[in-house]
Parts: C-alpha cells; structure tokens; sequence
C-alpha cells in the first residue's frame, strides 16, 4: 500500500523513518513479525505457567533480580515497572521525535525477540497510525539500561495513563485512547521491561538528526559555494589533482559537488588572477566538509543496525533459550551522536568564517557589511555576531556526554551510556548549524548583488534564485531575524536542495 511502511525488524530505512515521523506515513507489521511476535510469546507463557525462575518475567527488576515474583503478580509487576520509572523531566519532545520513538520501538519488538503479545505490539502500531502521540519529557535517560524514563511515558497512554496529544489536543491517556478508538491494555508478564528496556529514544532523536544532518553537509557546499562566487575565489583548490592523492572519500566528494555547483560561473577565478591562493575557509572546504561528510557516513550506518535491532533484555532466542545481555547498553550510539554532534558543530564553524570574510571589508573588495549607506544603515555586521553565538554555543554542546558514567540501581548498572544526551545535543547543534549556514548564504546572495552582470553558476543560479523568491536585496536595515526565518525555512523543508538538485546532483 503506498504511504506505509510493513515493519518486519530488519529492514527499515532512514528514509522510512523520516516520512513515518514527519509526514504521517502508516505502519503495518509483516507476516513474518506476526508469526515470530506469537512464537516469542507462548514461551515467555511457558515460563510465567511452570514458574520458572527468570529476569524480568518472574523477577524483579536491576537490583531487586534475586526477588522471585509469583505468577499472580506477573501483571502487577509490569504495570508497577511503567508507573514507577515514568519519572522523566524537561521540555516535552516534539511530535516527529515521538512517532519516531514509537516506529522503533514497534520494530524491534517486530523482531520477536522480546516476548510481547501481538496485542500489544498491535496497539501500539495503532497509536502511530491514529495519531495518538504520548507526551515524553526530554531528559531522564542514562541510555542504559536502555531509556528507561522516558519509554515509560511513551507506554503510559497504552494503559490509560499519563497524557498524549491526539487531533492537535492534549488530553488524558485515557481519553486520547477513547477518541482515538483504541482500547487501551493491560500488561502481561516480560510486556512491561521489553516496552521499555532498550535504545529506541537515544536512537529516534538520532536518526532525524543524522537524516538532516546529512541534508546540511549538501547545504554547506550550496553555501561554500556561493561564497566562493561572492569573494571571486580560486576554483583550482578544488582540482581532482589535489582531491586524488589524499583520497578521502568526503574530500573528494565535496570537490565534486562545490566544482558542479559553479560550473559556467564568472564570478570564480583561477590561481593568479586576483590572487595566489584563498584563505582557508574557501581553500579547504573539501577537506572540512569531507571530514565531517565521512563521519556522518559512518554514523548514519550504526544507526540503521540500531533502528532494525532487538534492544531489550532478556533476549528470548528462537530456541526457546531465555538470554540476559547487554543489548540495551547504548554505547555504540552514545560514542556516533558525540561524533555527529562534533562534526556538525564543524560545518558550522567553518561557515562562520565564511560569513566573516563575505562581511568584514577588509578582507574583500565588498561594501562594509554588504549594505548600502552603511553608518546609517548597519547592514549584517550583527548577523555575524549572532552566528558566532551559536558557533561558540555548539563548542560547549559538542562536549562528549559519553566519557560521563553514573552508577545506577545500587551499583548493579554501574556503567551508563548517556546516550540520549549525546543526541539530544547532536540535534541541537544541527538547529545551530542550519541558523548559522542560513546566514552565510543569505550575505553571499547579498554579496552577489554588489557584482552584477555576472553569471552564476549551475548550480549555484538556482540557490540564489530560490532565495531572492523569498527575500529580497537589502536595501536598508529592517527587522533582521523575519528575513533569516523565510531563509531557514527554505533550507529546513528540503526546497532549496530540491531546487538546486534539478540542476546539480549532490552527494554526501
């Protein structure tokens, strides 16, 4: 069926992800899930019927491991397990954030692993189809074992509890569920921890935040490249001469693209007509934005393993062995979003000092803070400050969550991941990052202006066309930030690289 994604835990894609949590497309589960989801579950019945003793389904939980629970408390303990750990603070993740939360959650227990009804899978997928989105407070995740906090108040509406946004409206669990048509359940044995036991917040936050993170590092060689036109710089940094004997594959990716993207242009130069050499920020763009497009490659493939794997604990295998690991241990994303985080914060850095050099006089041969009149007017001598607040702002936020570690559960979860900080911080440096890449396009467009009569490049035509669509030359100074906010929205909905991909094909 077109617009919706079959869940059978091992194939979900990125792409998948993001048109689930941002534009609504529905889920349904595979046959194959069906099949194994069942299976799964008539052994945990198995267990919870001949009271045998094992974590999580007749124990109880971290330290309390070594109490045994009877068969008639099974259910009591698994709603206990979500109304106590539902303890998570801060500002409520937005809609696209929960349905991706949700989507994952739903998959890796599509795997059959984990020991769940059908049921309750069921209800679940039901929610996301519906709309029926829980309210998840940001912080309170060690990011092992797993997000315990904030899956709870993912699973709280499934029960009739906490609250859910369903219709544009912020109700009760309960009523949400109600007008959503659901019914809501009750949790049986090992339901309850396989809910809740895993990396699926870290890993939904991540996962957008990879998806346009990469959408940034093609924006900023739409960026270098319009201030290398508005600075008339030298495109022979750029040969496959120089790419080709240190070949990294982001380096010479991102030659490629800011080479296609001026194609035909007037405005860049060759080595010794203005000058010997540019500076560094438009020398090495390529061996910036590579570096940082090569990390992203390398994050973006842990992630996808991430979002098709069975996270909780323990682990029911396909023979009918009951497993207690470490699946839930969010290390292996704790350590990729530290590294997003890092090589984002890069991107803007170095578009920073692009911004600089397109604005400060007295490194180019452009009016003072590209505006007419200045002195009366003060152009974008302040957009540069701001800029220059979010790159300083993104050094403290690209600090590692993951070298930090508190124990927890009395010493026996002594070593944490803080996974879920490092993503949360990674999708708050790309916000950063795009803020301060929207202002360098926007002066080179402004710069640009200064230069008439000529040409752009292929690529680089189509940037500057889809920009003044929206805003225009400044002529004198206006209230800033409303022009800015027209431009991020230009790159945030993905129109600019649309427009620019008819005509060039980016890679990252």
């Amino acid at each position: 069926m077109k617009n919706t994604v079959i869940l059978d835990g091992d194939s979900l894609s990125l792409e998948q992800l993001v048109n689930v949590a941002r534009h609504g497309w529905k889920v349904e589960l595979s046959e194959r899930a069906v099949e194994k989801v069942r299976k799964s579950r008539a052994i945990v019945e198995d267990i919870v019927e001949n009271n045998k003793v094992v974590y999580g389904i007749t124990t109880g939980f971290g330290k309390f491991a070594d109490v045994s629970i009877s068969k008639e408390d099974c259910r009591q303990l698994q709603t206990n397990l979500i109304l106590s750990h539902a303890c998570g603070a801060g500002p409520l993740f937005p809609t696209d954030t929960v349905r991706s939360i949700m989507l994952l959650r739903a998959n890796a227990l599509a795997k059959g692993f984990s020991g769940v009804r059908l049921e309750t899978l069921s209800t679940l997928v039901e929610m996301l189809n519906r709309g029926v989105h829980p309210q998840i407070p940001e912080k309170g995740s060690l990011g092992s074992s797993g997000d315990l906090a904030p899956l709870s108040h993912m699973v709280l509406p499934l029960l009739g509890e906490g609250e859910a946004e369903f219709g544009g409206e912020v109700l009760t669990g309960a009523e949400a569920m109600k007008r959503a048509g659901i019914p809501v359940i009750e949790l049986t044995a090992k339901e309850g921890l396989a809910l809740i036991n895993g990396t699926c917040v870290m890993t939904g936050v991540g996962a957008l935040a990879i998806y346009d993170s990469i959408n940034l590092a093609k924006i900023s060689d739409v960026a270098a490249a319009l201030s290398l036109e508005a600075l008339r710089g030298i495109t022979d940094a750029y040969s496959s001469k120089i790419q080709d004997i240190r070949p990294h594959r982001g380096q010479m990716t991102t030659s490629k693209n800011v080479l296609a993207l001026v194609e035909g242009s007037m405005f860049v130069t060759r080595q010794g007509q203005l000058r010997v050499q540019d500076a560094y920020a438009l020398r090495c763009v390529p061996q910036v934005h590579g570096a940082t497009k090569d990390a992203l490659n390398y994050i973006r493939d842990k992630v996808v393993i991430e979002m098709n794997s069975a996270t909780d604990n323990p682990i029911i295998a396909e023979d009918g062995e009951v497993l207690s690991g470490g699946n839930f241990h969010g290390q292996p994303m704790a350590l990729s979003f530290d590294f997003l985080g890092i090589a984002v914060a890069e991107l803007a850095n170095i578009s920073e000092r692009r911004l600089e050099r397109l604005i400060n006089f007295q490194l180019n041969d452009l009016p003072p803070f590209l505006v007419k009149h200045g002195g009366l007017n003060s152009g974008f001598m302040i957009t540069q400050y701001a800029a220059a607040a979010l790159v300083s702002e993104n050094k403290v936020l690209a600090h590692p969550a993951s070298v930090d570690s508190i124990p927890s559960s009395a010493n026996q979860e002594d070593h944490v991941s803080m996974g879920t900080i490092a993503a949360r911080k990674a999708m708050s440096i790309a916000e950063n990052a795009r803020r301060v890449l929207t202002t360098e396009i926007m002066a080179a467009c402004q710069a640009i202006d200064f230069r008439a009569g000529l040409k752009l490049g292929a690529g680089t035509e189509e940037a500057y066309a889809a920009v003044r669509e929206v805003v225009p030359f400044i002529e004198k100074d206006k209230i800033m930030y409303k022009e800015i906010d027209k431009v991020e929205e230009l790159l945030a909905s993905g129109k600019l690289l649309e427009r620019v991909g008819k005509k060039v094909e980016l890679d990252v």
